[in-house]
């Protein structure tokens, strides 16, 4: 349940601690006072779009931080250690900057957005003040029925096997449907695929024969050079070997200790000149003067450089530009293979949707019975005994991602009437209860244990209202309602009260908030009932409004 809320230079709010208990909190004051900057806040902390605007006016950036308690969460506890974050609380946190951007954090850890909102929707629920004019809409009515019945999961396969079914279907239309422009792309690909299929080039091939194309082309200059060379260092008489051993037999015949180094680089230098006139030696017997290996060597690299040519491209590029046009050309000609494929894929999909699609739509019809039974009896309960509330069914034809079956609320408000659609049928105070009864029903079956209302109580008074009040604190039994009203019969029913009230400050205007006591409580009712003077008859009533609540 949420525990504390503090916001921090949001809209006219400076600073504002809110603490919070289980049963009902209600959230009393004048219109205009901010009550809507409480339900902003919680909004914001549980992952809502943010702007800018919602900065106090001054003010760097705007915080809103959120405290829940999970000892009877395990789905939230489950959901943080996936996240491998501390599941032993749960602390959220957003701050909004003036750039319009938002920073996120659960448990001090920094997060995205939409974390908060994965997780904000385990732990809190707001049932809005204009609930009642989306349900005219019956594209509403279906996620209604469907949270009431707990189907969400199931929808949310069947939405899934729906989106793998359009897929495969536009990927087989698309094969199928290839235009003039594509089939002759898809000719002129594997007719360069076949060209450079021939050409065969080989990893490395084009530095290996260009390298034994410059060999063969001077092969006869390179032997004469690598020859003269040889006889320059080993052959001749007076060639260099010859004189360093001439040199080296000269100064062992001295045997001076201190020529010895010397002696030392003339071995050296003798065995540096016996290795290299074996290198050359070796490398002039691998030349050969080859015309004809020649002649092959050039014709295959002209006809790799025309090629490149032909493509717009260096030569070098040819090997990795044949991938590409092979990748291209499996994108774009599948061929009847895998039409056939995508074909039985796409029967597999539609068998799967069927079977899944019937059973929800079971499912649907089942907890269609029980709805209708459930806000009958809560309509009755709301001076709306004689109205008649139904589900209508319409088959839809195709496929769909939430299933084969089109729902719309119907209401009869008066016997010997047909059910008719809500937007034809009911007036504000009879959709206000319509709305009230159907989001309590929802709510008996919800699994997030802080239920907030923001004014569901629109256009109802009187002893509905009083009603409306029990209703709630009901609710409240099994978890923690939190009720922003403007209707003193509700308000009195709560076990929190906290009022909320403006106030200016040297041209500044501040909203604050308050937790009220006997007193206050007792003051605050009075003011809804009667107005800004408070009589003693409008004190007394009051009190025993405050009184009778707690019978």
């Amino acid at each position: 349940m949420l525990v504390s809320l503090s916001i921090r230079q949001l809209a006219i709010v400076d600073h504002l601690e809110l603490e919070f208990h289980k049963g009902m909190t209600v959230i009393t004051g004048e219109t205009g006072a901010g009550k809507s900057i409480l339900l902003q806040a919680l909004g914001l902390a549980l992952g809502d779009r943010s702007d800018n605007d919602s900065i106090r006016h001054g003010a760097a950036r705007a915080e809103i931080t959120a405290s829940f308690d999970l000892s009877n969460l395990p789905q939230a506890k489950d959901w943080l250690t996936e996240k491998d974050l501390d599941a032993s609380e749960c602390i959220l946190r957003r701050s909004l900057l003036s750039n319009g951007r938002s920073k996120a954090w659960i448990n001090g850890q920094p997060c995205p957005v939409q974390h908060l909102k994965e997780l904000g929707s385990l732990l809190l629920d707001i049932h809005g003040q204009h609930a009642h004019q989306s349900l005219l809409r019956k594209e509403t009515h279906l996620e209604i029925l469907d949270q009431y019945a707990g189907l969400e999961k199931q929808t949310s396969k069947l939405s899934a096997t729906y989106r793998a079914w359009h897929n495969t279907q536009k990927r087989l239309e698309g094969i199928r449907q290839q235009d003039d422009a594509q089939r002759a792309r898809i000719q002129l690909l594997r007719y360069q695929i076949e060209e450079l299929d021939q050409l065969n080039i080989q990893q490395d091939e084009l530095l290996e024969l260009e390298a034994e194309q410059a060999q063969l082309a001077n092969a006869e200059q390179l032997i004469q050079t690598s020859q003269a060379a040889l006889e320059l260092c080993d052959s001749e008489d007076g060639a260099a070997l010859q004189q360093v051993s001439q040199a080296l037999q000269l100064l062992s015949g001295l045997n001076l200790a201190n020529l010895q180094p010397v002696e030392q680089m003339l071995q050296e230098t003798q065995i540096q000149l016996q290795e290299t006139s074996r290198e050359l030696e070796h490398y002039a017997s691998t030349l050969e003067v080859d015309p004809v290996r020649l002649q092959w060597v050039e014709d295959r690299l002209s006809s790799i450089y025309q090629t490149a040519r032909k493509h717009h491209l260096q030569a070098d590029e040819l090997t990795n530009h044949h991938a590409l046009l092979k990748q291209e050309l499996n994108e774009l000609d599948v061929g009847e293979s895998s039409i056939d494929l995508l074909s039985n894929q796409l029967e597999e999909l539609n068998t799967e949707y069927q079977a899944q699609a019937k059973l929800l739509q079971q499912k649907r019809l089942q907890a269609t019975k029980k709805l209708q039974t459930a806000v009958d009896e809560q309509l009755a309960y709301l001076g709306m005994e004689k109205s008649q509330f139904k589900v209508s069914f319409k088959p839809l034809e195709g496929l769909h991602a939430l299933g084969t079956d089109e729902i719309e609320f119907l209401i009869a408000p008066n016997p010997g009437q047909p059910p008719k659609p809500l937007i034809r049928i009911a007036s504000g105070g009879e959709l206000s209860r319509i709305s009230l009864a159907i989001q309590v029903i929802a709510a008996q079956t919800s699994s997030i244990p802080t239920l907030v209302f923001d004014e569901v109580d629109v256009g109802i008074s009187g002893a509905t209202a009083e009603i409306v009040g029990r209703l709630l604190k009901e609710l409240a039994l099994r978890g923690q309602i939190i009720c922003v009203t403007h209707l003193p019969q509700v308000a009195a029913q709560g076990d929190q009260h906290l009022h909320i009230h403006k106030q200016v400050d040297q041209d500044t205007t501040l909203t604050q908030m308050e937790l009220l006591d006997e007193k206050g409580r007792i003051t605050e009712l009075a003011r809804m009932l009667g107005g800004i003077k408070l009589s003693e008859r409008t004190l007394a009533h009051a009190k025993e409004m405050l009184k009778g609540s707690r019978h």
